[in-house]
């Protein structure tokens, strides 16, 4: 019995789509539950009053995520809409619909990485609508001229420089960004009350060592999913990427543990900074220059945390610009030296390219939140009254606490 070539081939098609389906969709799920990964973190930062909302906060911020980059956010982004029939949407076993869905587990990062910043005296819908803005806007502006090449910036950076800007799985388009926004959040909300006594700062103790734990162990192992599966399709799969992300989590713990002096928030926050710096340069650098890339994350953001939280009024509860805002952009700049042949690297990429682009996504960032946040706050205002924010967001926004006790 004979079987035609173009049966086979279909055969093989159908199997490639199908595979490739699977394969981005189980990402998307490993990414998806890094949300959870950021609420707990944020839960055992907190202090106990404010533990709901970190919660809820955090699943809220996703929902209006979706509705923004569905409508808008994927469309500035790629220039695809979802307005035409299912048949149409589902074909090549609706692929494109689970590239969405992925994509959109990165753009919700924004906010999710936002959150931590401004936890303990940020209005609730106000703190949404400005989620909607930037997931829909000012992320996929960036997202866009990087990924899909919108507005010729990467055109000019090839003509330029013989390269294109590199970021293989965000360190600057979404962790770099996110820290950006949550800086300018943080500066318009201003610092905690209580902070300041007697002329000098006074630091909250995290209020659930476990949960952060916790939290910071979902996201090390999504984060695989982050970075291994941003190759989008099962052909593309490197394991490079996972031996470089293994790597540069290592080198962020390390080095965290011993610039922290065994202080279990900076331990556990040291491999997530490894592991943000990691993203762009995944795919092309050496083992080593990745355990590099993470040490070197990590050490920056217990000195800048520290600094941040000890001589400044930026209010910066769980460090989320240092780790993802400057981390973020080591690791693009990171990128450009490490993935360098003559260090070890795949090459073909360059360094000034990392560079200005990098600040490129810096200036877009910052404009945006300047624009989202600053009009928010003259509308309605961002932060919590005083008395609210003494009493809790639980019992303020939520009107319960996290613990049924007296």
């Amino acid at each position: 019995m004979s079987v035609d070539a173009s049966q086979v081939h279909g055969a093989v098609q159908t199997l490639t789509q199908s595979s490739d389906t699977l394969f981005l969709l189980l990402g998307a799920i490993m990414v998806f539950l890094m949300h959870a990964g950021f609420a707990f973190l944020e839960v055992g930062t907190v202090r106990h009053k404010n533990q709901v909302n970190a919660l809820v906060k955090i699943l809220a911020d996703f929902g209006i995520s979706a509705i923004a980059y569905f409508f808008i956010g994927y469309w500035v982004a790629y220039g695809a809409n979802f307005f035409a029939d299912a048949q149409t949407l589902s074909q090549g076993n609706g692929y494109e619909l689970v590239k969405f869905f992925f994509l959109l587990t990165f753009a919700a990062a924004i906010p999710a990485i936002v959150s931590g910043g401004i936890a303990e005296r940020a209005r609730f819908y106000p703190i949404l609508i400005a989620t909607f803005f930037t997931v829909g806007l000012v992320y996929p502006v960036f997202e866009g001229m990087i990924w899909n090449g919108n507005y010729g910036l990467q055109e000019w950076f090839e003509a330029q420089f013989g390269y294109g800007f590199h970021d293989f799985a965000g360190s600057v388009v979404v962790h770099g960004v996110g820290g950006w926004i949550a800086l300018v959040a943080v500066i318009f909300l201003g610092m905690r009350k209580g902070r300041v006594r007697a002329g000098k700062h006074t630091n909250f103790a995290p209020s659930n060592i476990p949960f952060l734990a916790l939290g910071a162990w979902i996201l090390c192992v999504g984060w695989f999913g982050f970075n291994v599966m941003s190759a989008q399709t099962l052909n593309g799969i490197s394991g490079l990427v996972a031996m470089n992300s293994l790597m540069a989590m290592v080198g962020g713990i390390v080095a965290a543990l011993i610039a922290g002096k065994n202080d279990p928030g900076f331990i556990h926050n040291g491999p997530l900074a490894g592991l943000v710096a990691i993203c762009a340069g995944s795919d092309l650098m050496h083992p080593i220059g990745a355990l590099i890339t993470g040490s070197i994350a990590g050490a920056l953001f217990v000195y800048l945390f520290t600094y941040l939280q000890n001589k400044t009024k930026i209010d910066d509860v769980l460090g989320v610009w240092p780790l993802h805002g400057v981390c973020g952009a080591w690791g693009g700049i990171a990128a450009g030296i490490f993935g360098q042949s003559a260090m070890g690297g795949l090459g073909g990429v360059s360094l000034t390219v990392q560079v200005l682009g990098t600040l490129a996504g810096i200036a877009i960032a910052v404009i945006g939140a300047v624009i989202v946040y600053g009009a928010i706050d003259r509308l309605s205002g961002l932060r919590l009254s005083e008395e609210d924010e003494f009493n809790g967001a639980d019992l303020a926004i939520h009107k319960i606490s996290s613990t049924n006790e007296d």
